[in-house]
């Protein structure tokens, strides 16, 4: 029961009512209660209504989570009213909240993927230095994110704060002189949970919301902690019905990008496998679908025509991540809940996940120019902490990367997790690799000769003309943990540039 006795009425006026009926808090009402009160200025009130009786314990250990207030419940028969404070309660009555913009209905998208046609692009020249796609993000891009998802903050305001953001990213990229560019990921709270936003029946929730859902919660905030997640900050998408694209995932993120650089252009997209895994939480997508396969077909088509459209508007690189492979591999036997990479569900046996994650993301590039589609893969990017990363040499994914129809292997390889460079000798002679050569969660920037030496190492491995520079991750993978700064990071790639001068002298 709750620790609140129940009063016989609430004494204070709610902001916003949520009618819950039956639902209990792993069977969809925390996402109805936080589509409701994020919307609402700090000591905003929220009524719930429930006619569930686990409501009583679960709700009030949420408010404790999350830092929310239980001021006064009440209960009359099976009904109860509970009375939740946004952050801490004062009796002083709060600002109204300002009035959400609700955008009209994204238009359908307007040919199907067999009328477009990728544009041409000029090659990607051997030694070419890229970042991997996510840039630090101002402190001002982050208030404007979270109050973009919170539904404080209009979308056409949102678009103008991150348009800024992108032109520093942008501007900083050129001044290191890199070859690829990025728009920095800046619209994204992180790599891979922003489809949440931007999917049909998605929604981007807390990680603390989720752990009333899940066997047991305990354990995963454990898990939370150890591995330095802020999962106040960081947020999850939920599935509340079949996904579905009616709207670009990232191609406006292209077009804005193109008009304000002339640099070739790269966009990471997450890959199908880690979508499959991100997306299918038991506790909610099972509702919808019977299985992570049957959600993955709707991913796969997904994705087609979000590449399709990318190639068509000029991309000339698209790069899937799919970090969580390496989970799969070094992750132990513990087939159990995981956050690596925000990956949250349960998983099978190694073989079985990695010839699932070969066959979703070749069905995703099917047709499409190998030279134009690429894979990433690292061991975790959420902290600079890197005892809380996995460890373990490419041996169990060459597989994997040798088959996988992309022509392109964007790979961690400058930290010591990665193992031995030389294992890569067994890739076939038609795949290049982004050969990892600065470490992106280490403040002191590698030395020129330093990088030298290690991509002359991979050109011995490889041959030049397969080689290409990177970091091992992107920069700020999630919005609110960004693992370096924006002058650290502008620096590494001026070295991993200066580097590539030197080996092509």
């Amino acid at each position: 029961m709750s620790e609140l006795a129940p009063s016989a009425h609430h004494s204070h006026a709610a902001d916003a009512v949520v009618e819950g009926g039956e639902l209990d808090c792993g069977g969809g009402l925390l996402l109805l209660i936080r589509r409701s009160i994020d919307p609402l200025p700090l000591g905003g009130l929220l009524e719930v209504r429930s006619s569930e009786s686990s409501v009583e314990l679960e709700l009030p250990a949420w408010c404790r989570m999350t830092g929310n207030q239980l001021v006064s419940w009440t209960k009359n028969g099976r009904e109860r009213s509970f009375l939740v404070s946004k952050g801490p309660f004062s009796a002083r009555a709060p600002s109204p909240a300002a009035p959400r913009e609700v955008p009209a209905p994204p238009p359908a998208l307007e040919r199907p993927i067999a009328d477009r046609r990728a544009q041409p692009v000029a090659p990607i020249e051997p030694l070419s230095v890229m970042g991997i796609g996510s840039w630090p993000r101002p402190r001002w891009m982050v208030r404007a994110l979270h109050e973009f998802i919170e539904g404080r903050m209009g979308e056409a305001e949102f678009h103008a704060c991150a348009d800024d953001a992108v032109r520093l990213a942008l501007a900083a990229q050129e001044r290191a002189g890199v070859a690829v560019a990025s728009d920095g990921e800046q619209r994204r709270d992180s790599y891979v949970s922003f489809v949440g936003s931007r999917l049909d029946h998605c929604q981007l929730i807390p990680l603390t919301d989720l752990l009333p859902m899940v066997d047991d919660p305990d354990k995963l905030a454990a898990e939370f902690a150890r591995l330095d997640v802020p999962a106040k900050d960081v947020r999850h998408p939920a599935i509340l019905g079949r996904i579905a694209r009616t709207r670009p995932l990232a191609t406006h993120e292209l077009d804005f990008a193109r008009a304000n650089t002339r640099l070739p252009l790269k966009v990471a997209l997450p890959g199908p496998y880690l979508l499959s895994r991100i997306l299918f939480l038991e506790c909610l997508s099972e509702k919808t679908y019977a299985s992570r396969e049957e959600l993955a077909v709707d991913i796969v088509a997904v994705l087609r025509a979000e590449l399709a459209e990318l190639l068509e508007h000029g991309a000339t690189l698209v790069q899937f991540d799919e970090p969580v492979l390496t989970e799969v591999v070094f992750g132990g036997e513990k087939h159990g809940t995981s956050f690596m990479c925000g990956a949250l569900s349960s998983r099978g046996s190694a073989g079985r996940e990695l010839a699932f994650a070969r066959e979703l993301l070749d069905a995703v590039v099917q047709g499409v120019p190998r030279e134009r589609v690429a894979v990433h893969v690292c061991r975790g990017n959420w902290t600079p902490d890197e005892r809380a990363a996995l460890h373990g040499d490419y041996r169990p994914l060459l597989e994997y990367l040798s088959q996988v129809r992309v022509g392109t292997c964007l790979l961690e390889l400058c930290t010591p997790r990665a193992g031995e460079l030389d294992v890569l000798r067994a890739l076939p002679a038609d795949k290049r690799v982004g050969v990892g050569a600065v470490n992106q969660k280490s403040a002191t920037v590698e030395s020129v000769d330093d990088i030298v030496a290690h991509a002359r190492h991979a050109i011995d491995v490889l041959g030049r003309e397969r080689v290409l520079l990177v970091p091992d991750c992107g920069f700020a993978t999630f919005a609110d943990n960004p693992v370096s700064s924006a002058e650290i990071a502008e620096a590494k790639l001026k070295a991993l540039v200066e580097a590539a001068r030197r080996l092509s002298d």
